[in-house]
């Protein structure tokens, strides 16, 4: 998901604190003026388009495609199937055709435009697109016919894609599966050929990315639980194996629309620089505050494959290397091909087609990727929004990361409320450059991050004993002061 962060909160009921957070997002939303809901005239044109979408002549309902997905999910952009091929694989990724129902200029574009990516955060979403279309008429839904890219990528014995082909096609998604389910089907020995194949394509690409250096962070999905007394707990749910083997289905569908685009010098990827050694740095103060061992010599995507995300401190640990993905942007070129273009945590071009109604950028993207293939040339309408695409995406992204953080504050917030004057044990892992009595610092329990200030210069690195002072859902404050 577009996020780099997925928080839930998990409230016993209506109490003092559940609604406390309700009202707490509901500020964050006004101040940030944003809504969940849309203008009267957007909604409309959402509606008409529902109803008369743009169909492809190409039928490929034959393809037993399934989605895989969170449970409670509707907004469903992506459809497979996996089957062999000689000694290989043919990989089928249906990607939701949001081109079908929105047209350039008309009321819902404008709006996405200005909206950039779904927003997510404590089980809150402002989506890019009105429900009619994310969650109705372009979603994936099962024994529905949608328009869709349909992706075709040959993939041989070691994980290496061979050939990619898309284009527009009618498609039919048979199921819609969850991933607990297809985890625990395939723990039981009932699960199908194809999530079979899924696990064998999965496993190679893993493989392959550990190969080249490259390292996708298994982002846990953290949960604010609320206990029948009222007091919150941080909680962390692992990755089941089946999403990390989606996650590579994604991720080599990426890949393969860079390679085309690279090929024809046109397009829109996914960039982001090698780390700054600072950052680098600070994850190793950050790993000793939380009591993981990361030896001198271990490269950062080696420790990484490390980390157990079922485990707090771990997964405090792969939220704190998110760290090293903040200067992630976008690069459109028509000609010449841009002098950073790669993905520096995938070791690879990358570029992102497979989310098209959660995030603006796919569907341009998409499109150049239909033209490529068909030998046609890329959309004028396309290349028009080329230009300014790089800093949409970006302002939709500080947006997002603002939104996100404003929740985590939040959540944090109510997790210390109630200890205030309590003493933490933490390490500093930051000082600030213009007054060295204030900085970061990484508590073990609860596992997070928070600033600190003291009388005297922060001592960066060292293990401290803090006091917390303040912890205000209302102005989601938190504050530690060095004890």
């Amino acid at each position: 998901m577009p996020s780099n962060r997925v928080l839930k909160v998990r409230p016993s009921g209506d109490s003092v604190t559940a609604q406390e957070m309700r009202e707490g997002i509901t500020r964050i939303q006004q101040e940030m003026k944003v809504a969940a809901s849309f203008p009267p005239s957007v909604e409309e044109a959402a509606a008409r388009a529902a109803a008369d979408p743009r169909l492809p002549e190409l039928d490929r309902t034959d393809i037993e495609l399934v989605t895989i997905d969170p449970e409670s999910a509707r907004d469903l952009d992506q459809a497979m199937h996996i089957s062999r091929d000689a000694d290989g694989y043919v990989v089928h990724y249906a990607i939701a055709d949001v081109a079908a129902f929105v047209s350039p200029g008309d009321a819902v574009d404008v709006e996405s435009q200005r909206r950039g990516e779904t927003l997510y955060g404590a089980d809150s979403k402002i989506p890019l697109h009105p429900p009619v279309l994310s969650e109705g008429a372009a979603s994936l839904l099962p024994d529905q016919v949608r328009p869709a890219l349909l992706w075709t990528i040959k993939v041989d014995a070691s994980g290496e894609g061979t050939d990619v082909q898309v284009e527009r096609a009618l498609v039919r998604s048979r199921a819609k599966l969850s991933y607990e389910g297809v985890q625990a089907d395939l723990d039981a020995g009932r699960a199908s050929e194809m999530v079979h194949l899924l696990r064998e394509v999965g496993e190679l690409r893993l493989a392959r990315e550990a190969a080249r250096g490259g390292v996708s962070l298994p982002l846990p999905e953290q949960e604010l639980v609320e206990s029948a007394t009222g007091h919150w707990e941080l909680e962390f749910r692992r990755l089941t194996p089946v999403e990390n083997w989606n996650a590579q289905i994604s991720l080599l569908t990426g890949m393969a629309a860079a390679s085309l685009m690279v090929y024809a010098r046109v397009g829109i990827l996914r960039t982001l620089p090698p780390a700054d050694p600072r950052d680098v740095q600070r994850l190793h103060r950050t790993a000793r505050a939380l009591g993981i061992a990361w030896p001198a010599e271990q490269l950062y995507p080696d420790f990484v494959r490390t980390l157990d995300p079922s485990r707090p401190t771990h997964a405090a640990m792969i939220v704190a290397c998110t760290r090293l993905l903040r200067g992630a942007g976008y690069v459109t070129f028509n000609g010449e091909l841009p002098d950073q273009a790669q993905h520096s945590a995938l070791a690879s071009e990358y570029a992102h087609v497979t989310a098209p109604l959660r995030r603006l950028v796919d569907r341009y993207a998409g499109e150049v990727c239909v033209a490529l293939c068909a030998g046609t040339e890329v959309p004028d309408w396309v290349v028009a929004a080329m230009a300014d695409l790089p800093d949409t995406m970006r302002e939709s992204g500080r947006r997002a990361n603002q939104y996100e953080n404003a929740i985590v504050d939040l959540c944090e917030a109510e997790l210390l409320h109630d200890r205030v004057g309590e003493r933490f044990s933490a390490v500093v892992v930051e000082v600030e450059d213009k007054d060295a009595s204030k900085g970061d610092i990484t508590i073990q329990d609860p596992a997070i991050e928070a600033s600190v200030s003291g009388s005297a210069d922060l001592p960066l690195g060292e293990q401290v004993s803090v006091e917390l002072v303040r912890a205000d859902p209302g102005t989601r404050k938190v504050e530690f002061r060095l004890a």
